[in-house]
C-alpha cells in the first residue's frame, strides 16, 4: 500500500514511522525550507541534509515522483519537495494523509485517493457535500487525542499549546523579530530560564523555562516576529529529543485505525 503524507514535520513523521512499521510504503511531501522545530524526529531534515533517520526508520530526499515511488517500494521513506501536492496524481496512492498541521486545509480534497485523512483542525470528515476527507484525526492534547472522526471535524485551534509538565505557552519559543534564525544552543541541551538560545537580527531569544531544548529551527531559517522557533521540555529527559512523542504516536495510531476501517475501499 502506498501512502502519501503531506507534511514531514514531527507529527507527520510519527505517522510515517507507524505506517512504515505496519507495512506501508510512504512518500512525504514538504516545502523547500521546512520550519519543523523538532528536527531530530522529522523527515523534513532530509530536504536539508539529503537523508534523515527517525528512530530506526530511514528517509531520503528524492528528485521526482518516479524516484520517490521506487524508494518507497524499497522500504525507505521517500521525501519530496512538493508543497502543493502536484506529485500525488503521478504517484496514485491508495491513501493521502494531510499532516501539514496548518490548522486549516491548504488544498487537500476527498478525491485525491480512495482514502483521504485530514490531521487536526480545518478538516471536515464525511460523505456529505463540503466534506474534504473521509476521516479526520483529533490532535488536541487531552482525552480525545488520536480519536478518529468519520463525520465531523476535530476541535478548533485554541492557539494555546498543550500542557506538558505544567507548562503550555511558556514552553514554546517564539522569534523576537524578523530575520535569519541563528541558534546558539542545540537540540538536547539543558537550559535554565533566561539562557540565550538563539538570536534573530541581533535580538536575543531566551529560554522561558528550565528544561531540555527539544526543538529548534535550523541555522539561517527565515523567521518572522512571533513565529514558533523552538520548544523546551520541562521533563528534562534528553532521550525524548530523539524519539517520536506520545502525541505523534497517538495520532499515528488514529491514522492507522482509519486506514484499517476503510480497508474495504482499498480491497475494492
Amino acid at each position: 500500500m502506498l501512502v502519501v503524507i503531506r507534511g514531514a514535520g514531527d507529527l507527520a513523521s510519527g505517522i510515517a514511522v507507524r505506517l512504515h512499521r505496519s507495512g506501508a510504503d510512504v512518500v512525504m511531501l514538504d516545502v523547500a525550507v521546512p520550519t519543523a522545530v523538532r528536527r531530530t524526529v522529522s523527515f523534513s531534515e532530509a530536504i536539508r541534509l539529503g537523508e534523515a533517520t527517525v528512530e530506526d526508520v530511514h528517509g531520503v530526499l528524492c528528485a521526482d515522483a518516479d524516484e520517490a515511488a521506487r524508494v518507497a517500494a524499497s522500504g525507505t521513506i521517500a521525501v519530496l519537495v512538493d508543497p502543493d501536492g502536484a506529485s500525488i496524481a503521478c504517484l496514485r496512492p491508495e491513501c493521502v494523509v494531510d499532516a501539514i498541521i496548518a490548522k486549516r486545509n491548504l488544498g487537500t480534497t476527498r478525491d485525491m485517493a480512495p482514502v483521504v485523512i485530514g490531521v487536526g483542525p480545518g478538516f471536515r470528515a464525511g460523505m456529505a457535500a463540503g466534506c474534504d476527507c473521509h476521516a479526520a484525526i483529533e490532535t488536541k492534547r487531552g482525552h480525545y487525542l488520536g480519536r478518529v472522526i468519520y463525520d465531523g471535524s476535530p476541535i478548533p485551534n485554541t492557539g494555546v499549546p498543550g500542557n506538558i509538565g505544567g507548562y503550555s505557552r511558556e514552553r514554546v519559543l517564539y522569534a523576537p523579530t524578523d530575520g535569519a534564525f541563528e541558534p546558539v544552543l542545540k537540540i538536547g541541551d539543558m537550559v535554565r530560564k533566561g539562557d540565550l538560545v538563539a538570536t534573530v537580527a541581533g535580538e536575543p531569544l531566551l529560554a522561558t523555562i528550565p528544561g531540555v531544548l527539544r526543538g529548534l529551527l535550523q541555522e539561517g531559517c527565515p523567521v518572522t516576529r512571533g513565529m514558533k522557533s523552538g520548544d523546551i521540555d520541562p521533563r528534562c529527559a534528553p532521550g525524548h529529543c530523539n524519539t517520536c512523542s506520545d502525541k505523534a504516536r497517538a495520532i499515528g495510531g488514529g491514522v492507522l485505525e482509519a486506514l484499517l476501517h476503510f480497508s474495504h475501499r482499498l480491497a475494492g
